[in-house]
């Protein structure tokens, strides 16, 4: 199925109004990663305000981690019952709230609470600006729809690495996460002029493809039913298992363990280290524009890209951590950087599996529980990465070991379900047709 083809009745036709409309929920998203990803430039800054142990900073990751996964559900429900806009807007309050709190924090339980409220926030944003995508452009824009959304978030990463690192370091703590929480009230003014969809209505499309809205008078459908729905369909829980496969590696590198690694095992100064995960982020926002443009007209090459991505991660983290002497050459770690970028892209694919399986009114429930994949798998590696290095004295040979075992039950469940995912797509490709040929112009 091509990803090429003409635009179903009743798609959404894109344009510049989509565009303007799309990129205000992008900024919010954006905005969001930036927030998230501000504790990385200001560890050490941290253990010194607060007077923590390198244990204690971690638990701001993890918790954050922990907060975004276990929303991630709730969200999608909101998002269905509620829209777009009411729920960036809530995300924007929260996030926002959260930084600025940050800031203020006179102690580590309170700066712990604020990375909380952070999280929560945070995990409204991906899911909406998804949501926003599927209502404002044709189907077969979505795969690059979700991963121009991943380039955005990315860009965010790299201007909290590039600017506030510098404004830390020159007006200080308060004034740098106080004056970052700006930002936040600047998209806040934006969403007033977010709409959720088209004001047009649209006609009816092929069951699950996702196309039409739900009819307005549609009654509310209950959580668990919802939820069991989106569940039931294989799409969503490959698309599940393709995330959780897919980005936890890379995470795991930028949030916490990537800086140590170099640095204390392959004996780097922190300057080269952070610029390696620098190249990771850029490889990212790359390798998300070839993969976007690759599903929207090859819709098969989705299971090809997940696969190869994470076979080539496996194969290059083996490489680095058997090197002999225990430390790599700097090319093969700047190989392994460039590897690392591909892996959120990769990540997004499971996106584009529950997209197609689930009808317009539980795209947001099916995102959530795609999305909440990749989280779950970052935060137990990271843990698993922080107890072997605690058990081995600082092996990082052992302790990265945690990545193929994560990565083979991810696979296993992949290969599982890749044949009732396709034969359930075919099906739907044939409802398509039929309803096509039955329905009068």
């Amino acid at each position: 199925m091509s990803g090429g083809s003409a635009a179903a009745a009743g798609d959404p036709p894109g344009g510049c109004r989509a565009v303007s409309i799309w990129s205000i929920g992008v900024s919010v998203y954006f905005v969001a990663v930036i927030f998230r990803t501000s504790l990385g430039v200001a560890g050490l800054d941290a253990t010194e305000r607060f007077g923590i142990s390198a244990s204690a900073l971690s638990a701001f990751s993890i918790l954050q981690l922990l907060v975004y996964a276990g929303m991630q559900i709730p969200v999608g429900l909101l998002v269905d019952r509620f829209g777009t806009q009411r729920v960036l807007i809530l995300g924007a309050v929260l996030f926002t709230a959260g930084q600025l709190g940050f800031a203020l924090a006179p102690s580590y339980g309170t700066a712990l609470a604020a990375r909380a409220l952070l999280g929560c926030g945070d995990a409204m944003t991906f899911i909406s600006v998804l949501r926003l995508g599927a209502h404002w452009f044709p189907a077969r824009r979505a795969p690059l729809m979700a991963q121009l959304a991943g380039f955005a978030g990315m860009a965010g990463n790299l201007v909290s690495t590039l600017l506030v690192a510098r404004l830390l370091h020159g007006v200080g703590w308060t004034a740098a996460f106080a004056g970052s929480s700006l930002a936040g009230v600047v998209v806040l003014v934006l969403l007033l002029f977010l709409k959720d969809q088209p004001g047009r209505p649209r006609t009816a499309a092929a069951p699950g493809s996702g196309d039409a809205a739900p009819p307005p008078d549609r009654a509310p459908v209950s959580v668990r039913r919802q939820l069991g729905a989106a569940w039931r369909e294989p799409g969503t829980r490959l698309g599940l298992w393709a995330h959780f496969t897919g980005q936890f590696p890379a995470m795991v590198f930028l949030l916490l363990w990537g800086l140590p690694f170099l640095v204390q095992a392959q004996g780097l100064a922190p300057d080269t280290a952070g610029d390696l995960l620098t190249l990771v982020v850029v490889s990212n926002m790359a390798v998300g524009l070839v993969y976007g443009q690759v599903i929207a007209r090859h819709h098969a090459a989705r299971l090809p890209l997940v696969l190869g991505t994470v076979g080539l991660t496996a194969a290059m983290w083996a490489l680095t951590l058997a090197w002999p002497g225990g430390r790599a050459p700097f090319a093969l770690l700047v190989t392994l950087c460039v590897v690392l970028g591909a892996c959120g892209p990769a990540s997004l694919i499971g996106f584009d599996f529950a997209r197609p399986a689930n009808p317009p009114e539980r795209q947001g429930t099916a995102s959530g529980i795609v999305n909440m994949g990749g989280f779950v798998s970052s935060m137990a590696t990271l843990f698993a990465v922080g107890v072997l290095l605690d058990l081995t004295g600082g092996e990082y040979r052992i302790a990265f070991s945690a990545v193929f075992v994560v990565q083979a039950l991810g696979v296993a469940q992949i290969v599982r379900l890749r044949r009732r995912t396709a034969r359930r797509e075919r099906e739907r490709l044939v409802a398509s047709r039929v309803t096509t040929v039955h329905v009068p112009a």
